[in-house]
């Protein structure tokens, strides 16, 4: 899908959408050869509605089946990004106390870097302790954008 910030694929199959990932993660990660389009499937029809709404400004929260496969600690990590509310951050390492993990930041953002449903499982509201702008599969100036988005003060890269 088109989108303010690139081209997004979605993929998604029979348990809910599975990824969502940058133009950038295209060609260094993902293998699309092979794999069908499907334009009417429900879930990824639900997930650009809803990204799209995000876009928008009018939506805060995503309602979607998600299927991702992961260790327990990358699960326990991703499904603690859910927890952080729009507009706002939070730091690796509280990121890390929150899964159990208190001095464990750095393993925490290298399962944030795993994470498969960027935007959507929203790994952009994590920053470093000191509000730095550390790490992000679409790249510092994409994290960058959707935080001022959420906020309010979005401007052109």
């Amino acid at each position: 899908m088109d989108s303010p910030i690139g081209v997004i694929t979605l993929l998604a199959d029979d348990n809910g959408l599975r990824r969502v990932s940058f133009e950038t993660e295209h060609k260094q990660v993902l293998d699309l050869t092979d794999l069908p389009e499907r334009p009417d499937d429900p879930v990824l029809s639900a997930a650009v509605t809803q990204l799209n709404e995000y876009f928008a400004g009018d939506r805060e929260d995503f309602d979607l089946p998600l299927y991702v496969e992961g260790t327990d600690f990358e699960q326990d990590v991703w499904w603690t990004l859910d927890t952080i509310p729009y507009g706002q951050t939070m730091s690796y390492g509280e990121q890390a106390t929150a899964v159990g993990r208190a001095g464990g930041a750095q393993a925490v953002g290298s399962a944030n870097g795993r994470n498969p449903l960027a935007i959507v499982l929203p790994c952009h509201r994590v920053i470093g302790a000191d509000g730095a702008m550390v790490g992000f599969g679409g790249g510092v100036p994409i994290k960058r954008w959707l935080l001022d988005h959420e906020s309010g003060t979005q401007r052109l890269f």
